[in-house]
């Protein structure tokens, strides 16, 4: 079974009985519980600076894309700051708390985690996350459909 990396270091493996279905420029991947998660090439690895991250576009939604190389990980999180409603946070610093990948918004320095989306500081709100995969140096960034 072919496995698929998430936006952390764990590994994805569908489960019994999911199909895959290769589209042009993106993957649709049938999960057995109902939801399907469509997969979109989101752009070259080399697009992305190192320890960083760059704003996608799919459709109407911006999607804030980082590789946190010193981990050796990827992560996708909506690009909108819960806060100040500006699409910001790809232009966000990235780093760790009690060992937590997250990204700080360039506005008001609120920290977000980027494998859960909570946001870090205390308050209730939260950002949306995506799972990333990387296949050779293509970058996909998975949605729910």
């Amino acid at each position: 079974m072919k496995q698929f990396s998430t936006c952390h270091t764990k590994k994805y493996f569908p489960p019994c009985g999911a199909g895959v279905l290769f589209l042009k420029n993106k993957i649709m991947l049938t999960l057995t519980d109902q939801k399907e998660i469509t997969w979109f090439a989101a752009c070259d690895a080399a697009a992305v600076p190192t320890n960083g991250g760059v704003c996608v576009q799919y459709g109407d939604t911006q999607i804030a894309l980082f590789h946190f190389s010193r981990r050796g990980e990827w992560y996708a999180t909506q690009n909108e700051c819960p806060h100040r409603k500006q699409m910001a946070l790809s232009r966000g610093m990235i780093g760790t708390q009690q060992d937590e990948p997250k990204v700080a918004c360039p506005f008001h320095k609120k920290t977000f985690s980027l494998v859960t989306g909570e946001c870090l500081t205390g308050d209730e709100c939260s950002i949306k996350v995506y799972p990333v995969k990387v296949q050779g140096d293509i970058i996909f960034i998975g949605i729910e459909a």
